[in-house]
């Protein structure tokens, strides 16, 4: 049996990783545990999701374990994705009903979502040298987007990545939850808490703040 491949599945598939992608042996091996375990599971490099067309683009950090690791698409199956989701569809990114699987028919319309780490690490931390290996894809994906013109980053990690991606300078873009940072050719990001479980239920992060990044974004991006 073929397995389906990153590329298979994505808007920009040139940008994707193998699916037995080598780069990062520490999550291959997580990897491999979880083909052995769960086989049914996707277990592989996350491929983008959405409109390659977006000019908006959302960058999380990496797939979660019961989530995007669990059904091959950013965000689906998990905590966060329900409140990426309900806010995307609020702002009209969406076309169609999230309903937490890879084949409901969901679409997005002017967004796109892609992940500083592709493959998922272990208790959601990737380390630094596995952040620098998969950076090449994700500063490829974002090549990909001619009309990405607002970036949103969710959680420092994906900042980081977000603005040595963008041209930026880490000194002086500086990760605060609404800062939004100019790059040097006019390309807009703007930071916001991560949508992860403990975020949303520690109240560090709410959904009035997190829809205040997109409506930031919004305003931005029809200015």
């Amino acid at each position: 049996m073929t397995l389906p491949t990153p590329a298979d599945r994505s808007p920009l598939p040139q940008g994707e990783p193998p699916r037995d992608c080598p780069r990062c042996p520490r999550l291959v091996a997580f990897r491999d545990q979880l083909r052995a375990e769960l086989p049914d599971w996707w277990n592989a490099p996350v491929p983008a999701f959405g409109d390659p067309q977006a000019w908006l683009a959302i960058i999380g950090l990496a797939p979660g374990k019961h989530g995007a690791n669990r059904t091959g698409r950013p965000f689906t199956g998990d905590f966060a994705g329900d409140l990426l989701f309900a806010t995307l569809a609020k702002f009209g990114f969406t076309s169609g009903t999230y309903d937490a699987r890879p084949d409901d028919g969901l679409v997005l319309k002017g967004a796109v979502i892609v992940n500083a780490v592709k493959c998922l690490p272990p208790e959601n931390r990737p380390t630094p040298a596995e952040i620098h290996e998969c950076r090449p894809f994700l500063s490829e994906q974002v090549g990909l987007l001619p009309k990405a013109r607002v970036f949103i980053a969710l959680g420092q990690i994906a900042h980081q990545s977000a603005v040595k991606v963008l041209g930026g300078r880490l000194p002086k873009a500086r990760f605060g939850h609404l800062a939004e940072h100019v790059m040097p050719d006019g390309r807009v990001l703007i930071d916001s808490y991560h949508c992860s479980r403990y975020n949303q239920n520690t109240g560090r992060l709410t959904t009035e703040m997190f829809e205040a990044v997109f409506a930031r974004a919004v305003a931005v991006g029809v200015a």
